[in-house]
């Protein structure tokens, strides 16, 4: 007992800890009454294993500082970070889809710490509706009658169905029948708005006669496409056009509705991504047709809906409008997006998930060697290797096409490619990298050449043996750099950390 008094008198009282220099910055960057609970906790953590017999020594103070500014470190991570993909996959479910270019983050800036005209009509100085901000660019870009946002792809395919089809059969095709991210499937989404499923065809083979067949004056409320954005049937198979199911929604007089999800814009078949746009699917003669926005489109998680005027300004009434509808940033990052798109050649290289899709090889090679070369200048004990490799569109798009890609790889005697690969997720600004056989690869096509100094600082952080400050800055032997500066290889993976990942 006389050893337990010894160390409790060793222990130091909590005000003296919240004064000790070592927590000034914290005090800059978190609400003190955290650090004041986050001290006392771990004062009373020592003092509990002193009394429970488990503590045989007094902590110095360095060593008591030491783990509470560790706790403090952790606890300034946010759930919700910034992370650098070197995966290859430029629409990463996992790690939030599209990247935003810089012309919709700064609209998004411009408005999201600031009143702005949301529900307003300057104008009039009355109220007006959030969903006139992007109708008017969505049509000019698509040439489509009437459009709207709502919050995400399957919230769009609920509003569409309910009204348009609530009590009503929807046919559609059973080799359409797909489930998206998240194990939500469109049978289940279609139930939800109260429309009925009506299945025709089989699996691999539907023709414009079982459309036909399924058709009932006053029952049938309209026919469904849905685009197989994230899966391919191929071998004994045959599918009913969009040209051919619209002819017969106009004969029978039901509209007919698209559900491409991926939504691309313009075509990129030159790049190898054979997928359809959505001018095609109007062209073609939907009379409504949904997508998202965080996929091919290269904007925020959004739901599009454009169409015929008749059936929009049915879904703006409709109640499901008001509960999934967007708010101010997300309609500024899609103005902006489909604002892009009127130079069509120059949102090719101006939208980010776009940019990364037609990055030629010889491209990425010449990337590849640039960041090799930092590499090698900050961290020599590594080995380093350019190496050709295979990339995904992801994000349930384009599943057959792969893109041929460059990255490096990496790796280090008595160092194994799993370990060096969880060191690298706990960088000061994570770097998610693939693991391929003995090395990790770090895939150029998904990194922005600004952020290649941050992936140098998160090899100096597992060369290093700590964490660096994470503050954007890295003064090292490589000097100084500053911030503004599917099918994979056999035995690669992209998370192998995790199981089931959605991609």
């Amino acid at each position: 007992m006389g050893d337990r008094h010894v160390l409790l008198r060793g222990l130091p009282k909590v005000d003296e800890v919240l004064q000790d220099k070592r927590l000034v910055l914290f005090y800059e960057t978190m609400p003190r009454p955290l650090i004041v609970e986050t001290v006392r906790d771990a004062v009373g953590d020592l003092r509990t294993a002193i009394l429970e017999g488990t503590a045989d020594r007094v902590l110095t103070q360095d060593e008591i500082m030491d783990r509470i500014t560790a706790i403090l470190t952790e606890k300034k991570k946010k759930p919700l970070r910034r992370v650098l993909n070197a995966t290859g996959v430029v629409l990463h479910t996992n790690l939030g889809r599209a990247r935003l270019s810089r012309e919709a983050s700064q609209a998004v800036m411009d408005v999201m710490d600031a009143y702005c005209t949301l529900e307003y009509d300057l104008k009039s100085g009355t109220r007006g509706s959030r969903h006139l901000i992007v109708e008017d660019i969505v049509k000019k870009v698509t040439g489509a009658e009437a459009a709207m946002a709502v919050n995400n792809n399957a919230a769009a395919t609920m509003l569409v169905l309910a009204a348009l089809a609530r009590g009503k059969e929807v046919v559609v095709s059973r080799g359409e029948l797909v489930e998206v991210g998240g194990s939500f499937r469109i049978p289940d989404v279609m139930g939800e708005s109260g429309a009925i499923l009506r299945e025709v065809g089989a699996t691999n083979k539907t023709r414009i006669s079982d459309y036909r067949n399924a058709y009932e004056e006053g029952v049938t409320g309209c026919f469904m496409k849905v685009h197989t954005s994230n899966y391919r049937i191929v071998g004994f198979t045959e599918d009913v056009g969009l040209k051919q199911m619209s002819a017969l929604g106009k004969e029978l007089g039901l509209p007919v509705i698209y559900d491409m999800g991926s939504g691309l814009m313009t075509d990129l078949r030159w790049y190898g991504l054979d997928e359809p746009t959505v001018t095609d699917a109007l062209k073609d003669g939907a009379d409504v047709v949904l997508f998202s926005g965080d996929k091919l489109l290269g904007g925020p998680q959004a739901g599009i809906i454009i169409g015929k005027k008749e059936y929009i300004d049915r879904m703006k009434k409709h109640p499901l409008a008001r509960a999934f509808r967007v708010d101010k940033m997300t309609l500024a990052a899609l103005e902006a997006t489909f604002a892009q798109y009127i130079d069509r050649e120059a949102s090719v290289k101006e939208i980010p998930v776009l940019k990364m899709i037609c990055a030629r090889p010889h491209e990425l090679k010449e990337r590849a060697g640039r960041l090799a070369d930092m590499l090698k200048a900050a961290c020599p004990d590594f080995h380093y290797e350019i190496e050709s490799c295979t990339d995904q569109v992801g994000g349930g798009s384009a599943p057959t096409c792969e893109l041929e890609g460059y990255g490096i790889g990496v790796w280090k005697e008595e160092l194994p490619a799993q370990k060096l690969e969880r060191k690298l997720r706990k960088a000061p600004v994570p770097l998610i990298v693939r693991v391929n056989h003995d090395r990790v690869l770090v895939d150029v096509r998904t990194l922005a050449d600004e952020e290649f100094p941050l992936a140098v600082e998160a090899f100096l952080s597992v060369a290093e043996g700590a964490p660096a400050d994470g503050t954007g800055t890295l003064s090292h032997e490589a000097g100084t750099l500053s911030h503004e500066a599917g099918t994979l290889p056999h035995g690669a993976e992209i998370f192998p950390h995790m199981k089931g990942g959605e991609i």
